[in-house]
């Protein structure tokens, strides 16, 4: 199924961006009466018809609307620190929007191998997976900071706060989290976070957990918690 991509929807614009326009009237050929199907990356589809069959600005009209009913009520943000090899972390966002995330944060740790990202490519890399798996929720990306500076923001939520961390006498991360809790899930560097890193999480209401007894990589590990949560939130 072609779908097409308008944010501008939830400001109840009806005109498709120059490159969703140039996709749909001179790639695929779309006339004036064809039917389209839209998503607006706020969590909803539509049924629309072209009105105006214009290259760079193609207009439309809604026939019908409806939600994306894969969406978890629990929103989930991950903060992951980037891996030292990016191909990593786009494929681990590609997952993500597959399954299911509302928010991805970038930490900078003690032990981060990489402290530059690409922040549009990642979100069109986002964008790219929303349409391919037929979702109609994009996550928020965020700019890459400190951990201690993600810690402070986020210190004063309500959600539920956990930090991946392997060792002994640990809860696992899938025995502790309940269903319909919005929920935080910090992952660590390759070099995972160092001592201090873990007492100022715990400061900020962090709990530690483990994802299961294996050692895993960061991306693996990232993408272990999503599943879990979302077949919690799910079931």
């Amino acid at each position: 199924m072609e779908i097409f991509y308008c944010p501008e929807l939830v400001k109840g614009m009806c005109v498709l961006n120059e490159e969703e326009s140039y996709h749909c009237i001179k790639v695929l050929r779309h006339v004036d009466g064809d039917e389209i199907n839209i998503i607006d990356g706020a969590g909803k589809f539509y049924s629309a018809r072209i009105i105006s069959a214009h290259k760079s600005n193609c207009g439309f009209e809604i026939i019908k609307k409806w939600d994306d009913e894969n969406i978890s009520i629990s929103k989930i943000h991950l903060a992951i620190s980037p891996t030292k090899n990016l191909d990593r972390i786009e494929w681990l966002l590609e997952k993500a929007v597959e399954i299911g995330v509302h928010e991805v944060s970038f930490i900078e740790c003690e032990h981060s191998e990489r402290r530059k990202i690409n922040l549009e490519r990642l979100k069109r890399i986002c964008v790219s997976a929303m349409k391919q798996s037929q979702r109609a929720m994009l996550p928020k990306l965020n700019e890459l900071i400190s951990i201690n500076e993600f810690l402070v923001k986020n210190s004063k939520g309500n959600e539920k706060k956990f930090i991946c961390h392997l060792g002994e006498n640990k809860s696992q991360l899938s025995g502790v989290y309940q269903k319909g809790q919005d929920v935080i899930v910090l992952i660590g560097p390759e070099g995972d976070f160092s001592n201090n890193e873990l007492s100022l999480a715990a400061e900020a209401g962090f709990t530690e957990v483990i994802l299961c007894k294996n050692r895993l990589r960061t991306e693996t590990a990232a993408l272990v918690a999503i599943i879990q949560l979302n077949y919690i939130s799910q079931s």
